[in-house]
């Protein structure tokens, strides 16, 4: 009972020098107390908050790699039947067929282990005094004598598991390009395509080329960085209505577990939109322009020497004449010497736009990025696409030859003999 009556006593003397002392020796005495408690305790803290800077409009990745870092290791540690936090966070976005996602709740702490050291990271969750808006963190602590040594090393190995994981197990989005207030962005739905390579019925040759081909580009990071380049790889999909491009372009995102941005031509006017578009995407993307040929004025001779067939270019004509109208693409590209490149092209879409973001300037404002052109007609594109480089692989997508045939029979039809396949044989024995 006295030691109670001490500590009211003490609590009480503490709160009248509280409203006796000025407030810059307050906080003096406060900073003084906090830097003897930093230099006796054992530990070095460190903090990661989900924005950066005061105005908390830029996210701070290294936060979503300790969120994704955080519930994996929460998940083993319940397959583990080790001890969790006692309270925890689970959520489920809407529409979403995975598994509720599980984080720590503010305030709870979960611990860790690297290089023989126990680490531990808690989740904190500040509301401004100002308004209803809530700062989180996640704090992490660390031997004081190992910390300089430990920090780079485990950031690292932590980052490197949370872009695993990602890759691996985050939900995409299939995104198109909407104006909203006049000033253009992109609204997004679930991706949940079913096409994958396995279902496409493909040439083996060409299957296995395009799957080396995605693969070594998936992997390329240092590569890219040794040669200078910006980290990016173009498809041109060409060949006739229902051969399978679209199909081709979601097994190809299905494959790498990237997001889609299907990129309307027809909805923006200016250059200056296409570039807040395309700045907008982001890293690990497929970004779709289909119909190339007439989504926009985009085809045409730009020194009276290309050479198109005149069904093709009428089909094409007319393809864009059901269009919406819209302020057409000019041939102006930056190799071009033809004097309608040298007009003047203010509040206009043009080809040089387009041709600026797949490997100029623009093109490294992003990396880990799939560009597919599709058409049905390819001598009907401006040859200044379908250079190496911009398009680094062409894809001619026509009738299925026998092989894809029977895996269409055997599919559909659950046969493995049939007349078809016999007459598909035939043909393609003569060809």
């Amino acid at each position: 009972m006295e030691l109670l009556s001490q500590m009211w006593s003490l609590l009480g003397l503490l709160t009248i020098l509280q409203n006796i002392l000025p407030s810059q020796l307050l906080s003096l005495l406060h900073s003084m107390w906090q830097s003897l408690q930093d230099s006796i305790t054992p530990y070095s803290y460190f903090d990661v908050p989900e924005f950066l800077g005061s105005s908390a409009v830029e996210p701070n990745d290294l936060y979503r790699h300790v969120h994704l870092y955080l519930h994996q290791s929460l998940l083993s540690s319940a397959a583990a039947s080790v001890s969790a936090p006692p309270r925890l966070t689970l959520s489920l976005p809407r529409g979403s067929v995975a598994v509720p996602s599980l984080s720590l709740s503010p305030n709870q702490s979960l611990e860790d282990s690297f290089a023989g050291h126990r680490l531990l990271w808690t989740h904190q969750a500040d509301t401004l005094q100002d308004s209803l808006e809530e700062r989180r963190s996640f704090s992490l602590r660390l031997p004081k004598r190992a910390a300089a040594a430990l920090l780079g090393s485990y950031l690292s190995h932590l980052s490197d598991k949370a872009d695993h994981l990602e890759r691996s197990s985050r939900p995409r989005r299939l995104y198109t390009n909407s104006p909203r207030g006049g000033s253009p962005s992109w609204s997004s739905v679930p991706f949940r395509h079913p096409a994958t390579f396995a279902t496409l019925a493909l040439d083996p040759p060409l299957k296995t080329s395009l799957l080396a081909d995605l693969d070594a580009f998936a992997a390329g990071r240092e590569f890219y960085r040794r040669t200078g380049r910006a980290w990016k790889r173009g498809y041109l999909l060409h060949g006739p209505p229902g051969s399978g491009k679209s199909s081709l372009i979601a097994a190809i995102a299905n494959h790498l577990r990237y997001d889609v941005y299907d990129l309307e031509l027809t909805r923006v006017s200016h250059n200056s939109d296409l570039r807040s578009l395309l700045i907008q995407t982001s890293n690990r993307s497929v970004i779709v322009i289909e119909d190339i040929d007439c989504s926009l004025d985009l085809t045409g001779d730009r020194r009276g020497t290309a050479k198109s067939s005149a069904a093709a270019l009428a089909a094409s004509r007319k393809r864009a004449a059901r269009k919406r109208p819209q302020p057409s693409i000019s041939n102006d590209s930056s190799d071009s010497e033809d004097e309608s490149c040298r007009n003047s092209n203010d509040g206009r879409v043009t080809l040089s736009g387009l041709l600026n973001f797949i490997d100029g300037l623009w093109s490294c404002c992003g990396e880990e990025r799939v560009i597919v052109f599709t058409t049905n007609y390819a001598e009907a594109v401006d040859p200044a696409l379908l250079r190496p480089g911009r398009m680094d692989v062409h894809v001619r997508l026509g009738a299925c030859g026998a092989h894809a045939m029977r895996e269409l029979v055997e599919r559909y039809v659950g046969a493995t003999e049939h007349d078809m396949l016999r007459v598909a044989e035939r043909n393609d024995s003569i060809q």
